[in-house]
Parts: C-alpha cells; structure tokens; sequence
C-alpha cells in the first residue's frame, strides 16, 4: 500500500509547524516569570497575542496544505528517543484532521483568551492565570500535532496537569483543591490504560509512529475483532474515558466548574473534553479492526449521555448545567464513533466547540454581573440587563437543541441519522438525550433571563452588560453557533455539499483497506431522512414549549435549599449519589487499608526492624563498651586467657 504521508524539507514550513505551540510556550514563560510584576495590560497582550499568531499561522498553514492538493507530511526535528529498534522522533503529522483541530484548538482558544482580559482583571495572580491557559493551549497544540503516540501521550500528560492547576487556580478554597486532585486522580486512572496500550501497540507493529502504525494495521493479518486488536483499541478508550469523562470516570468534569469561567469554557469546549474524541478517531484504522470495541463505545456513549441529562434536568449551578450538557453532549460523540460516523463525531466537536464556549462565557458573564452569583433560583429577568448576553446565550440554546438552521441542528441530526442506521433502539435513546438536552438549556435560559429579578438589592444595583472584551467574543461564538453547521450539509439539500466529509475522507484510507464496511457511506432514502430530520426538530420545540409553560407562563422557581423533595427528584439532583458511592466503594476502603498498613506494616514490622536494630546495636555496645575499662588487670587476665585459647587450639585442631 502506498504510503499517503511524506516527510517535509521546506526548512521555513518546518520552523512556521514549529512556531504554534512555542508562541503559547514563550506567553507561558514570560506571564509566569513576570505574574505581579508586569502590568496586567501587557500580560493580556502577551497571553492573548501569542495565541492570535498561533491561529494566524494555522490558517497560513491551512491554505498552503490546501492549495498544494492536501497531501499529508511530517515534520522531523530531532531523534527523541532511540533504543534498540525502538525510534521515536520529536515530530509533528500535518494533515487534514491535525489541521482542523488546530483551528479549533487556536481559533476559539484566543477568543478565550481576550474573554479571560475583562473577567479576570480584578484577580491579583492575572499574571499566573494567563501563563497557565498558555500552557494550556501549549500542551493541545503538542498533542494533536504529535506525529506519534508518545507526542501524544507527552500532550496528553500536559493538558491533565494544566486542568489541576486551573481547577484548583484559586487554590486557598479547599474544595477547589479538591476538584482539581478528583480531576487529576481520576485522568491518572485513564491514563494507565493509553499507557499500556502504547507498549501493546508497539509491540504488535514495532513502532508507535502513526502512518507506520496504521499502514501495518491496514494489512494487519490477524484479522477483524482478534484479541490483541480488541485489547489495543479498549486500553486507549480506557484513556478516552478519563480525558473525555465517560462512565465511569465522568464525575471529575462538573467538580471542574471550581475554576475560573474561561477555564471551563477551554476545558469544555476546545481541549481537553475533545482530545480523547481526537484520540479514537486518529486511531480509526485501529478501531475498524475491532467492531466489538466499537459498539462498546456506542452503549458507554449513550449510557453517559443519558444519564448526564438526567441530572442536568435538576440542577439549580448555571455552571454544573453545562457541565453535565458537556458530558451529556460528549456521550454523543462516542456513540457515533462507535457506529463508525468517524465524521459526524468530529462535526459535533466542531459545532459542540462553537455553542459551548458561548454558553460558557455567557455564563460568565452572568455570573460577572451577578457579583459570583451562580444559582439560577437567585437570578431571573437579566435579559433587559445583560441584552447582548442574552441573545447570545439564546443562539447557544438553540444550536444546542438542534434547532435550525443552528450549528448543532446539523451535527446532531448528521449523528442521530447514522445511529438510526446502526440500531433502532440507540437512535431512540439518542432522541430521548435530545429531548431532555432542549428541556433543560431552556429551562436555564428561562430561569435565567425571563420572569423577575430573585436576587438581593445590592446585586441588582451591580447590574450591568460586560466589557468588549467579553461581549465581542460572544457575538463572534454567536456568528459560528449560527453559521458553523453549513459546514455539513446533509445530502437532501444536495450532492457533494459536505464540506467536512468531502475534506476528511483521506484520514480514512487505511481504515477503508483494513474493513471497508467501517467507512462505508450512510445510505438513507430522502423520506427517511426527512422523517428522522422532522422528529429531532419536533423534539427539540416540544421539550422548548414545556420549559415555557413551565418557568414563564407559570413562572415556577425550583424549590429552595433544603426544600424535601421527591424520591426521584431528591436521587437525580444529587446525581444519583454516584459520587457517595465512589466514596464508599472505592475512597474509603484505600483510606482504611492505608491506615492499616501504616499501622501494621510501617509501624510494626518496617519501623520494629529498624528500631530493633538500632536497640541491639545501643545495647551491645553498652555492653561492650566495658571491655574497653583501663583497669591493667583486667587486660593482663585476658591476654592470659587468649594464649590458654591459642594453645589448646593449637594442640587439639592443629
């Protein structure tokens, strides 16, 4: 088989491919060397330009990669690791999906940035928060760039240490500490099983280079769904799962909600969540061998979209209901990995980065006018406060919902048609995710900005629309949640008219080789797809016209805290008490065998030994010592008895 992706000796390509994760490296060093003493204006500058040049320098690379008939390349800096057939280089992979996620990563990245400018200007570490998105951003780059699983992991690796430093960034709260050590403890889980899948990898294909990597697996002679294979790809969703918050290693992402607003926007909408959707279908050869993996992948990913929207159906934190939506909506995108819709995943991340970032920084900026007020109870009427917050957050509500002709409307509907194909009842799951998806951002919407106003009187006097520097990311997020869609056209509007497809289809070359049935196109008749198109919308108004009737025309207000609520309304607003259980099953027991092998094993036989040692050897030499006395006699009667000794040793034995 031909090989698709080829080395690069442009020399000033090279040092450009360089340039984008070094640029937010060098924001990093220079905000972090300089936190309180450089003035707050060029801190922004510097974080947020840095960014800026990176996504310049991506679209400079996008229109070169494509103008030059989108052929694949790497760029090789350096050998990083040489031992014994094991050959790691320091390189990047620039294709068509590195691309795109480079736009995503830089482009919403530096909206992110600007917006962080206003919202954190009152915060005195200003200088810290901008060096740690850097790296943040840094740590991205480094891991879609990566032209090999080790790059991959390095990144991988930076992106969970960046989230415990910005969870946990106002670090005198003890509970936002403890989010930020969840968040990490539980990405470590996850990221045990991509470890072990990397020396799997390797030593099945003797390399973990990905155009080597998937070139041999596209001729792979150990056939479809083999162990190894079915190993391999269920170790790297293992690592999936924690980055990307899948059951069972989801309850870390609405804890992250401790940090910063711009914080969750970077984490939700543009890094993090997305890298181990990246990380499966940069791996789509690999999972094309293994079906079985596969449709576990669907049934995780509908069972953690449905129960992320159940609970985010109860929840009263304008930033926890976007959490469990991120979960919810990330539940998506692995149900249609694992129906092999490689690009409608990919298309939801892209839609799903545009309106949830917006709805992030919406929130934000809620939550800037609410003086830190984040209980959608204590809130309500802000629409003629905050007009251009709210309109922006009503566009983010709609592309969420799959309204058209909204962002999401497309992705979603893209995702569901392809489910439908695969299994009748996981499409119905997925309508039903739909359902509650519309009821519950309308219900926050309504909550938010209709009826009157349930706060105090001082922060009514605070209210007020946010700075440019907040409102102009949201209008820009507004324009892509309204617009972003048309990337996808589905076929009833006409042939050819998937953008997206229509560019990523190189990706799938080896997978088409591998199992041609992984990447086979959907074949729906027009009437089907009018029908499935129809449900998704009439789903999505009904559940919008409940959540009217029931917040505005009826003006209903959740109970209060520590209102007695229903049995299945109190176990869905405290998330089904799956974090107690994990508490009981899991944290409790390792707490008391810790505790037991502190007191049996360090204190009894570790720290027994050593002390008895040390009083053997205190007492020996107490006793000892009078050997050594000054008295002559004493020494005369042992120099005797030592020749009595010599002697019958010497008559008996020699």
């Amino acid at each position: 088989m031909q090989e698709i992706v080829m080395p690069i000796n442009n020399q000033g390509m090279a040092l450009l491919c360089l340039l984008v994760p070094l640029l937010p490296l060098a924001g990093f060093i220079i905000n972090g060397l300089g936190n309180r003493s450089i003035a707050k204006g060029l801190v922004s500058f510097i974080g947020s330009g840095t960014v800026l040049a990176s996504f310049l320098i991506t679209v400079y690379l996008f229109l070169d990669f494509t103008s030059n008939g989108s052929r694949a390349y790497t760029v090789d800096f350096y050998d990083w690791i040489s031992v014994g057939t094991m050959q790691i280089g320091f390189s990047f992979l620039i294709d068509q999906l590195t691309l795109l996620m480079m736009l995503m990563v830089t482009g919403i990245g530096f909206l992110i940035h600007l917006y962080s400018a206003g919202y954190m200007s009152h915060d005195e570490n200003f200088g810290k928060f901008f060096a740690f998105i850097n790296l943040f951003m840094f740590s991205m780059l480094l891991l879609v760039m990566g032209s090999n699983y080790v790059m991959m992991f390095v990144g991988w690796e930076g992106v969970g240490l960046c989230s415990y430093l910005l969870i946990g960034f106002w670090n005198k709260n003890t509970n936002y500490n403890n989010a930020a050590k969840k968040a990490f403890v539980m990405n470590r889980i996850g990221d045990l099983g991509f470890l072990l899948a990397i020396f799997l990898i390797f030593i099945t294909f003797g390399s973990v280079s990905f155009p080597q990597v998937f070139s041999e697996a596209a001729q792979y002679t150990g056939g479809i769904d083999s162990g190894v294979m079915i190993a391999i790809t269920l170790l790297l969703f293992v690592g999936a799962m924690g980055k990307s918050a899948q059951i069972p290693l989801f309850t870390w992402l609405p804890d992250a909600m401790a940090g910063p607003t711009p914080v969750s926007a970077l984490i939700h909408a543009a890094t993090m969540v997305t890298a181990g959707i990246y990380m499966v279908l940069r791996s789509n050869v690999l999972y094309a061998l293994a079906p079985t993996t596969m449709e576990i992948i669907a049934i995780v990913g509908v069972a953690t979209a449905l129960v992320a929207a159940t609970i985010g159906l109860a929840q009263n934190d304008i930033k926890k209901v976007l959490a469990y939506s991120t979960v919810s909506q990330l539940g998506y995108m692995f149900l249609a990995l694992g129906v092999m819709a490689f690009t409608s995943s990919i298309f939801h991340v892209l839609t799903h980065a545009f309106f949830k970032a917006l709805l992030f920084l919406a929130a934000g900026s809620v939550i800037h006018a609410m003086s830190n007020e984040q209980d959608i109870r204590h809130m309500g009427g802000l629409r003629k406060y905050l007009p251009i917050t709210f309109v922006t957050f009503l566009i983010g509500t709609l592309a969420i919902s799959g309204i058209p002709p909204f962002a999401g409307f497309f992705s979603k509907d893209e995702l569901l048609a392809h489910v439908w194909v695969h299994s009748k009842l996981l499409w119905g799951l997925g309508v039903l995710v739909s359902f509650m998806t519309s009821f519950y951002m309308f219900r926050l919407l309504f909550l938010t900005f209709f009826g009157t106003f349930r706060g105090t009187e001082a922060q009514k006097s605070h209210l007020h629309e946010s700075p440019m520097s907040m409102t102009l990311p949201l209008i820009v997020l507004a324009i892509l949640s309204t617009v972003g869609g048309f990337l996808g056209i589905p076929p009833i509007f006409g042939e050819n008219m998937h953008v997206l497809q229509n560019y990523l289809a190189p990706i799938y070359q080896f997978a088409s080789v591998a199992n041609p049935a992984a990447v086979e196109p959907m074949h729906l008749d027009h009437s089907t797809e009018w029908l499935l198109m129809g449900i998704s919308v009439a789903v999505a108004l009904v559940a919008a016209g409940i959540a009217y009737v029931t917040y505005v025309s009826k003006n209903t207000v959740p109970a209060p805290e520590g209102t007695k609520l229903s049995p299945l309304h109190n176990l869905v607003y405290n998330k089904y008490y799956i974090d107690e259980i994990y508490d009981t099953v899991v944290v409790k027991p390792v707490m008391w065998m810790s505790a037991t092998f502190h007191r049996v094993v360090d204190l009894l036989v570790v720290d027994g030994i050593v002390n008895g040692l040390g009083k053997l050897v205190t007492h020996f030499s107490r006793t000892l010592r009078h050997v050594q006395s000054g008295a002559i006699g004493f020494y005369l009667m042992v120099m005797v008895l030592s020749i009595v000794l010599i002697i019958f040793l010497n008559f008996f034995i020699g």
